[in-house]
């Protein structure tokens, strides 16, 4: 049985609110009075904004250098460590937590930036985390000890807490449903792996080649962070009105959801290197306390969603008498919204938990996957930066050929085929790294690894995206897409340190004459693990969804005729639908 999508029901019953008018139609008496109103057209539940071309294209543009910047962020410095150590003569236990800091602080702050974004709206918080992302990247590289370095990072991290959500949500409104839509998010998906080779690839040339060494990417990555500032100050369309009931803030939510994170991703970046390992106290301690936070906020939501539903219920009432209200009913009424519906796990018949599900097994595939070549390459094979670079262009390239696939297809590709394709891709990568031969030419077994690596990361972000902010309501766009970037950060601290514990008692039984070889190659297959996962869990729950693009009808003659660009597109009434199938026996 098909559905209509949340953004058709919201557009549904506002012209249902107009109806009554004898002599006018809804339409015209909507029109009316958001004219009366100043208020800008609607079209099912999505602004529409007259823009250029040009304009829509640097939209696109700063939305995928930012995410480039996301995840360039900690590649760039994963490759230039060996030299931060040696010139700042840090402590190696020290090292790590340069790298961890920005996906600790960014991952768990996202649910909080994409509410904020929601609510406050989403160019604030996009041009507020871009200025903050350049200056403490700036500041990293004037850091001259080891300690003030990583409190940057961290603070790194929260300006990408801002960004990113901002980001979606902004693509989201900018591109509602329609080929082009296909296309921006596609490009923004892009961004993810080609962000992580680029900040290989950048990370070793400059770190190895001018003189300020492991500095330059940061003054580099500065640099684009204050194109992306003044793109979106000129590009991104003004943030649209938002209703004033709806500003509060669950900020009781974000203490527990932001504290409970930070403990468990704290716990799986230390549990292998703790005295103990993960039979040390406080790593016991502060994962028991993370979970149960997590817990807790889990059913503060519930409770936060079900007050909110007992609330609209009553204010539906007809004669409803307000003065009976007891202190109990007071009290709710000024309760915030959930910072998170848990009903929005169980969208489009619980696949809205599938896609999460998936974004966080395919990230522990493949960013785990890219940590352990980059070991390889340097570690075990012994080659400079430079010379790693060189090896993991092929991904680079395979990334931007992906966007425009995946752009082109999305709206004639059913999307289990393109999370199949992507997920079966990642895994293949990492068995050839698994059984590859050390002695054997680049060309056997790294280069078409390098080939199908990324494909996980682009074809899954993409379609996942697509997806989650289809089933999204428009004022829950940036919200969904920090819930699906909240799940990648998860996934990637996850799938390292599995893959970590997994190397680690691997060669702790080899012996002097031993080759290592045989650490890497377990660590390879415990990353394949997580994509075969990722490819059965996209075969299981997607097959008969249909395709996660939209099909274009026909442009708009004033479109055609002015070069201008709206926010919105004709559609096929048969693509503007929820993901919702029949089941069929």
């Amino acid at each position: 049985m098909n559905e209509k999508s949340p953004a058709s029901t919201i557009a549904q019953n506002e012209i249902q609110q107009c109806s009554n008018t004898p002599g006018v139609t809804p339409n015209e008496k909507l029109q009316e009075e958001r004219i009366m109103h100043k208020q800008p057209e609607m079209h099912e539940g999505y602004y529409v904004v007259h823009r250029s071309f040009l304009k829509s294209v640097v939209i696109v543009i700063v939305a995928t250098l930012s995410m480039l910047v996301n995840t360039g962020n900690s590649t760039y410095v994963a490759i230039s460590l060996p030299t931060i150590g040696k010139e700042l003569n840090a402590d190696p236990s020290l090292l790590q937590w340069i790298v961890s800091s920005y996906p600790l602080s960014s991952g768990c702050l996202l649910l909080v930036g994409g509410r904020l974004a929601d609510i406050h709206g989403r160019k604030k918080a996009y041009l507020g985390g871009t200025f903050l992302l350049a200056a403490f990247t700036l500041g990293c590289g004037f850091s001259n000890n080891i300690v003030t370095l990583i409190i940057l990072r961290g603070v790194q991290g929260i300006g990408a807490a801002a960004t990113i959500p901002a980001s979606l949500g902004i693509l989201a409104h900018a591109f509602p449903p329609s080929r082009a839509r296909s296309f921006a998010f596609a490009a923004f998906a892009a961004g993810a792996p080609v962000g992580a080779a680029f900040g290989i690839a950048i990370g070793g040339v400059l770190t190895q080649k001018t003189a300020k060494t492991w500095r330059s990417p940061f003054y580099m990555f500065t640099a684009i962070n204050v194109l992306c500032l003044i793109g979106g100050l000129v590009s991104i369309d003004k943030d649209p009105p938002h209703p004033k009931h709806d500003r509060k803030v669950d900020w009781l939510g974000a203490f527990l959801v932001t504290a409970g994170s930070v403990m468990i991703l704290f716990v799986l970046g230390e549990g292998e290197s703790a005295p103990k390992k993960w039979a040390t106290a406080y790593i016991i301690a502060l994962l028991v306390i993370g979970v149960f936070l997590i817990g807790l906020f889990v059913w503060w939501q519930w409770f936060l969603e079900k007050a909110q539903n007992q609330r609209q219920q009553r204010n539906d009432e007809e004669g409803k008498d307000q003065e009976r209200r007891g202190a109990l009913e007071a009290l709710r009424e000024n309760l915030p919204p959930p910072l998170m519906k848990l009903s929005l796990w169980g969208r489009a018949n619980g696949r809205f938990a599938v896609v999460m599900c998936l974004a966080f097994l395919t990230w522990s595939s493949f960013l785990a996957w890219t940590f352990w070549i980059q070991l390889y390459f340097q570690s075990y094979s012994g080659l400079t930066p430079l010379q790693t670079v060189l090896r993991i262009i092929p991904a680079f390239v395979t990334g931007l050929s992906c966007t425009a696939f995946v752009g082109a297809m999305a709206s004639h590709t059913p999307m289990v085929v393109i999370t199949t394709i992507g997920t079966m891709g990642t895994s293949l990568a990492c068995i050839l790294f698994a059984i590859l031969n050390p002695k054997a030419t680049y060309w056997a077994y790294e280069f078409p690894a390098m080939i199908l690596g990324v494909l996980g990361a682009d074809f899954v972000f993409t379609a996942g995206t697509m997806y989650i902010a289809k089933i999204s309501l428009p004022h829950e766009q940036s919200l969904a897409g920090a819930l699906f970037q909240t799940m990648t950060q998860l996934g990637t601290s996850a799938g390292v340190t599995i893959s970590t514990v997994v190397f680690n008692r691997v060669t702790m039984n080899l012996g002097k004459q031993d080759d290592m070889i045989r650490g890497y190659r377990a660590a390879q297959w415990t990353c394949c693990a997580f994509g075969l996962c990722g490819a059965l869990l996209s075969l299981v729950f997607f097959r008969g969804v249909g395709v996660p693009g939209h099909k274009k009808v026909k442009d708009l003659p004033s479109q055609q005729e002015s070069g201008e660009v709206e926010s919105e597109e004709k559609i096929d009434p048969e693509e503007d639908k929820e993901y919702s199938v029949e089941d069929k026996a």
